[in-house]
């Protein structure tokens, strides 16, 4: 790509982005053929290496906790004309903003109108996800505490299953400009290092942590003791166990209502895993620039390719982690020791659904990092996995990654 766009310098003398059309001057002609068989090099570099590594994934497996949500998807009704579904939706973000501000000093009703009830939370979805994809999945996390929920009874027919405490609750309010999503999560309190050695029991928990090949440790803004979790696995369980290529994946989850001082402490601590393995912190593009700006750097908005890997290569190297990976709704970029790398994303501006996309990215990433892919094939795969579930609502198998790659214009 970095070729590519000293090239289009050359023939215009300045830079352009990607997305910018270019003039149907002969220069811009060949340019634009040039940037579309860059395109169709990435998609089957990545469409080969996942067809000549993909059998070795059920043979690995993985270790995900520790949250679990009951998701109801809906949509806010801004006009109703009828039961049912019969009403104008308050399509946008500043739409509904407008009606909860007209509130002020007064009262308003919005009604949600539900469209499904669904298994949530950053650890069940991206656990799903694997599990889609082939690999052998434990889970321990929030998923009943007398009994399973329905909405997790899929996950534990396919994972072996711990649960902690009851799981917390989301409403997610899905606009087609983003979401708002409005959590109970008191449950959450209960998940503790203590509570996950007790339920498992020492030994299980250590031998478990042992044969994993992935480590996903998410959702570390809405579990409060997670960084005391953090630092139960570096003290007590990880210097027991022998040292193998294990990767561990991390995902924030929106810190916003986090102090900086919560944040710099839990990325601290990041760094430390990297001695048991390998780190890959992932972050959609609103994590990744509130991380950028508490280790120091001056805020960006912008979200182009070149801002996205110097931003991704900036973070790793403050925080001395393996990977950062970045993945907005439109593309997604990657920093290793090696280099930065970056994709085009599948975006649609018609997704069936979007809560859980970063999840499904997140899965998709970890599989290819699992099969040993390049930099750019775990990007795409990620793009794909998380492309294919909010076009479909499903989790895609490696046959759908296939099939989606190959169709992908």
């Amino acid at each position: 790509m970095e070729d590519l766009r000293r090239l289009q310098e050359s023939f215009n003398g300045k830079p352009r982005s990607h997305a910018c059309e270019l003039d149907c001057d002969p220069a811009s002609l060949f340019l634009r053929c040039l940037f579309s068989a860059a395109i169709m090099d990435f998609k089957t570099t990545t469409l080969a290496e996942l067809r000549a590594r993909r059998a070795f994934l059920p043979t690995l497996s993985a270790f995900v906790g520790f949250d679990g949500f009951v998701d109801t998807i809906v949509t806010p009704v801004g006009l109703r004309s009828g039961a049912g579904e019969n009403f104008t939706p308050l399509s946008t973000i500043p739409e509904f903003s407008a009606r909860v501000l007209g509130a002020a000093g007064k009262s308003t009703n919005i009604e949600l109108y539900p469209r499904v009830e669904k298994l949530g939370g950053n650890g069940p979805i991206m656990a799903n996800a694997l599990l889609a994809g082939g690999a052998k999945i434990t889970y321990v996390g929030a998923l009943g505490k007398a009994v399973i929920h329905p909405v997790f009874q899929d996950l534990t027919r396919s994972a072996k299953v711990i649960s902690l405490c009851d799981p917390a609750t989301t409403i997610a309010i899905e606009f087609d400009d983003g979401k708002l999503m409005l959590g109970q999560m008191r449950s959450l309190d209960e998940i503790t290092f203590e509570k996950i050695v007790e339920t498992m029991g020492e030994k299980a928990f250590r031998d478990t942590i042992s044969g994993a090949s992935l480590v996903a440790l998410v959702n570390w803004t809405m579990i409060p003791s997670m960084t005391a979790i953090f630092e139960g696995l570096l003290d007590k369980v990880l210097p027991t166990l022998p040292r193998q290529d294990r990767i561990f994946f991390f995902d924030l989850a929106d810190p916003e209502k986090r102090s900086i001082a919560d944040l710099l402490k839990a990325l601290g601590l990041l760094a430390r895993f990297d001695k048991f393995g390998r780190v890959t912190l992932g972050l959609n593009l609103k994590e990744a620039q509130q991380v950028y700006v508490a280790l120091g750097f001056a805020p960006t908005e912008a979200s182009d390719e070149a801002t996205l890997c110097r931003t991704a290569a900036e973070i790793r190297a403050k925080l001395h982690v393996s990977t950062v990976v970045i993945h907005p709704r439109e593309s997604a970029a990657c920093a290793t020791a090696d280099g930065s790398a970056w994709v085009p994303g599948p975006y649609t501006s018609t997704p069936l659904v979007t809560t859980g996309a970063g999840d499904h990215f997140n899965a998709g990433f970890s599989i290819g990092q699992l099969l040993g892919l390049s930099p750019e094939a775990c990007l795409g795969v990620g793009v794909c996995t998380s492309g294919h579930y909010v076009r479909t609502g499903f989790s895609p198998s490696l046959d759908d990654l296939e099939t989606f790659l190959a169709n992908w214009k």
